[in-house]
Parts: structure tokens; C-alpha cells; sequence
């Protein structure tokens, strides 16, 4: 196994055994990425993973050898060529092949001609060993009424049957048909009413090779055929198809038998072989369009919740709205809840001039320095009153949009009820909007990642996949950027390494029960927190107000001991470290100590060594800030205040298939096709834009009928 996998994923053999056994003791993909690196020479998360899946796919394919193997065995067919050739497949697909001849069937066309006895009639034609005499005649011979074989033609005909359900489970032609059809085929889409077709018009008749067929059609298709707009189908040339068969199987063409063995040929191909074949590739063109979308919705949320947080500010949060108002909400530079209210500045009851006065009352009061509106219904239409009124306050004020997917979902969750009991659920999805912008990572993690639309068809694909996939990203973005352990809400602490939601739940107890933690040490105090537990999490979990010093950063406890031997061969204490970290930078290089020495002194790795150094020099680091931060704007624009040729400046909302969504201020997001996202040609979106990046673009088209905007990255 650790061949195999080091061979595919391009790894050496000890770092895929170290990397299994280090998964196999309960190890998670963030701790063994950071504080495993010797272990496994520096692999990634995305390697180790990688691993992790390959290996699971492998031992689960060995228990379907096995059990193949022993059903066959079972039936005394189990041959040693057999089963070397089912030992030796490495995909389940081959495996499945091999064992379709000994699979127990249905009542099948064969089975019954087996049953009125023309099983030794299909091995004659099998044969191909007659060349001489009439086929009619050897047929003759299994006529037999009380069995239900009326005459020499349904004798063949049954024969046939046997005959073509042998080709069909022939392991080769299976292979054979799967690869042409993969290679000449088409995924063919025609609408079930041309009339109404909604969505779907573009796949009313439709046609593309299935080797090259966008994820993005396949999941459409998909859904228009759910939804009972379309019929799919898979299409392959069939005459290649039966005689690629025939080259196979035909080996005496002067046989009496040969036309009617190629009758069977065919009906297999038509009956048997090409719906099997056809539902395999729906299948796996399904599977890898899933895997696909489910890969674009991860890296876009990897990019919202790695947004740099914006730290230091009073912000007052807006869910806008028309008939039901805008709910706001005053936050403080903690993000602490001040106060909140309903302003109805919109239809039905616009009563506009009120609402301007009391968000002026909340700036003023509250000492607001950004305003956070959603970006969901009468987003725009509030923007242009916050606009206004900032432009006539006393002190600067900013507003931003914010991705306000998700909102709704954590205001009716136990979560926010635990947190906001006094309040009703519509008036706490304004205050995680606010939060949001405060700092996107802890108020996200509140929320089901599904729920936060940047993605592209996530409802279609598979959901337990997708689920799993999320958490994944949610874990490593909160591993990536650490977490303070006297301040991180249980939403938060559940996705650190080593801690699930009942051991979080027990760290905010013990922390309301016996005050703020001051060191490492005392989570071991934690009920639920066992000692596996505690080196996995306890270098993820970060106290930067702590006496101890390598508490505030991301050195692990285990290299503590380390960490003072480095400080020690450098001359250096922990309190000037704590002022000026880049000392530890300076002394290591006018010490002209190679990094092996240092580390043999210091007993530990190399990377673990330079992972220490890291640490010391930025204790409290925090990834997200080298990320832009997000567009402030104190005006507003409308899409009649747009030009074609216009540059502007926007954020990326979304990133799907065939281009990236962003918004520039106005109602309606633009579209940055990707033909138009550089001079250079651009295989995938996400190559060159994630979701939060702040771009440059030019105004392409306007089409104010329809609401849609054409951008371009390239603006020359």
C-alpha cells in the first residue's frame, strides 16, 4: 500500500508510512502538518490528506478482495489466475469486473435458457469449433415442449441469451467499452417540453464529448433532468463499439455459428453492456463534477473565513430589508453587543428622514467607525441612505457590503439563542453581520458551512462529501491562524486540533467557573480533555496575555525545553525576546551556527527548529493580515453611473467555473468572464482570483434590461 500510494501521489515510501501510522494513532491532518514535519519531510495538509484518503480508498478495497475471494471460493470457481488478477487490481472498478461472471443474479433471459437446458447449445457457439452443417440442425436437438422450447429458432434464441451474458461480464470488454465510450462518447441533453424550458435553454439540444465537459454543465444537466425539464443520455458509436466486441471474441469467423454469435454480440452491447456502461459514467461524471464544485465551494470558503479581520473598530451592523425594516446593531471593538433597533426607511413605509436620525444617533453614541450592510434584499437601496448620512457627519465614517450568507440560519440556531436569549431572531443576524467584519473567522465558524453561498451548485452535489469537505477547510483555516484561548467561543474551540464540541463546551465552563486561563498547563485540568487531546490542540491554542512566553505563541509545549536551549546558545532571554523578536533572527545569524548544530543541540529537528525561530520572531502572527483589506466606501454608485471603459475597484464575492463575480459598488455584481482575467490563458479561476481579493476591472458591458455587467480584469 505505501508504495502504491508513494508512487501516485509522487511521495517516498517512509513519508506515506509515517504519515498512515501517525494518522492511525489518532493524530489530526493540522497537528501532523505543523508539529510532525520530521515524521513526514515537511508534507502539507493538503499531501497528508491526500494520503489519508488514498489509504482509506485502499485497505476498504483489500476487505472487497477478500470477500470476493471467499464468495467465489465458496462456489469452487476460484482459480490462481483468478485470483492473482483480482489481488493485483488497484481500482474497485476492476475488482467489480472480474467478479461479475460469479456475482448471484436476478432471474435473468440467461438464466432462464440456462434452465430449459441450451447452456451446452451457447457453449457450441462459444466454441467456434464447427464448421460444417447447419445451425438449425444442431438446434434441433434441444426442441423440448415440456421445457418450453417450441422449435430449433427458440433454441437459439435462448442460446443467444447465455451467450451474450458471457460476453457481457467478460472483465475485458467491459474495460475495452468503458475506455472507448470515455473516448468517443457524448453526454447528449434535450428538453422534455422546448416550450419550458426555464433555466435550461441552453441544453434543450445539446451535445459535447464526454472527455471534454465542463463540472459546471454535468451538475446543470443533472439538475434540469431532476427537475423534469430534460432527458440526458450517453451516446456512443455503436458499430466501434460491437465490432471492437467482436475483434475480441470472434476467433473463427468460419465457425456455422459465427452470425449468430455475432447476434448475441450485439444484443449484449445494446441490452447489457451500453445502459451498464452508460450508468457507470452518469455516475462517475457525476462523482467527479461533485468532487469538482465541492473543491471550488472549499478554496472560495477558505478565502471568507482567511479575510483579514478588522480589528480595533465600533461597528454598526445592517440586515436591510423593505416591508419587515432594516434591523441594526452597535458592536464595540471586542465585539461586544450594545444595542440594536429596526429603522424602516424603505417601501411600504419610507420613513427615510427617521432612519437617517437614528443611525446618526448610533455613529454619535456609539462612536461608530465603519458600517457593515448585508448584502442581501434592499442592500443597494440602504447603502444610498447610509451614503448620505455619513456625508454629512462630524467624524469619518466608512461603510463596506458584507457577504451576509448565512446570516439568517445563525440567527435561529442554538447557538445565537445561547448567546443572545432577550433578543428575537431577527434582530441577531445584524449583529453577526457586524462581526463579521470585525474579525470573519470566529463568527463564521458559527454557522453551517453549507450555508455560506460561495459556491456553485452545492445544494446538488453530494452532501455528505460536502459536509465533510467544509469542516475540513473550517478546521484548517482555525489551526492556521490559532486561537485565543480566553476568548474563543465554543463554536470556535470545536475546530481546534484535538477538540470536538464537547470538550469546547467544557473549556468555556471551566473558564466561566474558575476565570481566565494563565497557562497552557491548566487545560489539562479540563474534564474531557485527555492528555492525546492535549498535544493536539495545545500549540493551536494561544494565550498571549500569559506570564509563560511560549504560551503566546504557536512553539508547542513539547518543544519548550527546546526553545530555551535556543535561546540559551544565543544569548538571549525570554523578556527581550517578548519586546523584539527579531533579535532571535540577528544572533542566529552573527552566531554563524550552521541549523543542524543548533538543532542537535537543542534536541530537536531542523523544521522543527525553524518553526521555533518563526515563532519567536512573530509570536502573535496572524496570517489573515497580509490579506487586502476589505473596500471602504463613503459614497454610492448606481449602474446608470457606470460607462463602459470605467475603471473601478471591487471585491471578489464568488469564484465559479467560468469566471468570478464582483462587486463594485453598484446593485448588481459583475461578471469577470474568465477569457477576461489576463492576457495569458487561464485554465481555472481560482488560478488567478479567491473570494475577498480586491481587483481592479473595467466596465465591459451595461445591460440595464437585464441587471448584468461585463467586466474585465485586463484593462489595457
Amino acid at each position: 500500500m505505501y508504495t502504491l500510494i508513494a508512487e501516485e501521489l509522487n511521495l517516498r515510501w517512509h513519508q506515506v508510512k509515517s504519515t498512515v501510522e501517525l494518522l492511525d494513532a489518532e493524530n489530526t491532518v493540522p497537528f501532523i502538518a505543523r508539529y510532525r514535519k520530521e515524521a513526514t519531510g515537511s508534507l502539507d495538509e493538503d499531501q497528508i490528506r491526500a494520503i489519508q484518503e488514498r489509504s482509506k480508498y485502499l485497505r476498504n478495497l483489500e476487505e472487497r478482495k477478500q470477500a470476493i475471494l471467499k464468495s467465489i471460493d465458496e462456489q469452487g470457481k476460484l482459480t490462481p489466475e483468478l485470483a492473482a488478477k483480482i489481488q493485483a487490481a488497484t481500482r474497485l472498478q476492476e475488482v467489480e469486473d472480474l467478479y461479475l461472471p460469479y456475482k448471484p443474479k436476478r432471474r435473468t433471459r440467461a438464466t432462464i435458457a440456462k434452465e430449459k437446458g441450451l447452456e451446452p447449445l451457447a457453449q457450441l457457439i462459444l466454441a467456434q469449433e464447427i464448421t460444417e452443417g447447419d445451425p438449425l440442425a444442431y438446434a434441433a436437438a434441444y426442441v423440448d415442449a415440456d421445457k418450453g422450447v417450441a422449435s430449433p429458432e427458440e433454441a437459439l434464441a435462448g442460446a443467444r441469451d447465455i451467450c451474450a451474458e458471457v460476453v457481457s461480464d467478460d472483465a475485458e470488454v467491459r474495460r475495452i467499452i468503458r475506455e472507448l465510450t470515455q473516448a468517443k462518447g457524448f453526454l447528449n441533453s434535450e428538453a422534455k417540453d422546448a416550450e419550458n424550458c426555464k433555466d435550461f435553454e441552453i441544453y434543450k439540444q445539446f451535445s459535447e464529448p464526454l472527455k471534454t465537459v465542463p463540472p459546471h454543465r454535468i451538475l446543470a444537466i443533472n439538475r434540469g433532468e431532476r427537475e423534469n425539464f430534460l432527458r440526458a443520455r450517453v451516446e456512443a458509436p455503436e458499430a466501434d463499439m460491437i465490432l471492437e466486441i467482436e475483434r475480441l471474441h470472434i476467433v473463427n469467423s468460419r465457425s456455422i455459428f459465427t452470425e449468430e454469435f455475432r447476434a448475441a454480440i450485439a444484443d449484449a452491447y445494446r441490452r447489457l453492456i451500453a445502459p451498464a456502461i452508460e450508468r457507470e459514467i452518469r455516475n462517475l461524471l457525476t462523482e467527479r463534477a461533485d468532487e469538482h464544485a465541492i473543491r471550488v465551494f472549499a478554496q472560495n470558503l477558505r478565502a471568507l473565513l482567511m479575510q483579514p479581520p478588522l480589528r480595533g473598530k465600533c461597528i454598526l451592523g445592517i440586515d436591510p430589508g423593505f416591508r419587515t425594516g432594516c434591523k441594526i446593531a452597535a458592536i464595540d471593538a471586542t465585539g461586544k453587543y450594545l444595542e440594536g433597533s429596526t429603522i424602516y426607511p424603505h417601501e411600504p413605509q419610507k420613513r427615510w428622514n427617521e432612519a437617517s436620525e437614528i443611525i446618526r444617533e448610533y455613529i454619535d453614541d456609539y462612536q461608530i467607525d465603519i458600517i457593515a450592510i448585508g448584502n442581501g434584499t434592499a442592500s443597494r437601496e440602504t447603502e444610498k441612505l447610509v451614503a448620505e448620512v455619513i456625508a454629512d457627519c462630524s467624524k469619518t465614517v466608512h461603510y463596506t457590503i458584507v457577504n451576509e450568507a448565512g446570516a439568517s440560519v445563525y440567527s435561529a440556531s442554538p447557538v445565537a439563542k445561547k448567546e443572545f436569549p432577550d433578543l428575537e431572531a431577527s434582530l441577531r443576524g445584524n449583529i453577526s453581520i457586524a462581526r463579521r467584519l470585525l474579525d470573519p473567522l470566529s463568527e463564521l465558524v458559527k454557522i453551517d458551512p453549507k450555508s455560506i453561498g460561495v459556491g456553485l451548485y452545492q445544494h446538488d452535489v453530494d452532501q455528505i462529501k460536502l459536509a465533510e469537505s467544509l469542516d475540513q477547510v473550517v478546521e484548517s483555516a482555525v489551526n492556521q491562524v490559532g486561537v485565543d484561548l480566553n476568548t474563543a467561543s465554543a463554536s470556535l474551540l470545536k475546530y481546534v486540533s484535538g477538540v470536538n464540541g464537547r470538550v469546547a463546551e467544557s473549556i468555556v465552563k471551566f473558564r466561566e467557573e474558575q476565570g481566565r486561563f494563565t497557562s497552557r498547563e491548566e487545560l489539562k485540568k479540563v474534564r474531557g480533555l485527555g492528555d492525546n487531546a492535549f498535544v493536539q490542540a495545545a500549540g493551536f491554542l494561544r494565550l498571549p496575555e500569559s506570564d509563560v512566553f511560549f504560551d503566546t505563541t504557536a512553539v508547542h509545549p513539547e518543544s519548550y525545553d527546546a526553545a530555551n536551549r535556543l535561546l540559551q546558545e544565543l544569548n538571549l532571554d525570554v523578556e527581550t525576546v517578548r519586546k523584539n523578536g527579531k533579535l532571535v533572527s540577528l544572533q542566529l545569524k552573527q552566531s554563524r551556527r550552521s541549523l543542524g548544530e543548533l538543532a542537535s543541540v537543542c534536541g530537536c529537528g531542523q523544521e522543527t527548529l525553524l518553526d521555533i525561530i518563526a515563532s519567536l520572531e512573530k509570536p502573535n502572527r496572524d496570517p489573515r493580515d497580509e490579506m487586502p483589506k476589505p473596500v471602504l466606501r463613503n459614497d454610492v454608485l448606481s449602474i446608470d453611473d457606470l460607462y463602459e471603459g470605467m475603471i473601478l475597484k471591487g471585491t471578489v464575492r464568488n469564484v465559479v467555473d467560468f469566471g468570478a463575480f464582483v462587486d463594485i459598488g453598484v446593485k448588481e455584481d459583475g461578471l469577470v468572464h474568465l477569457s477576461r482575467m489576463a492576457k495569458k490563458f487561464v485554465k481555472h479561476p481560482l488560478d488567478v482570483v479567491k473570494v475577498g481579493d480586491i481587483v481592479e476591472v473595467k466596465v465591459l458591458t451595461i445591460d440595464k434590461d437585464r441587471h448584468r455587467i461585463g467586466l474585465s480584469m485586463v484593462l489595457d
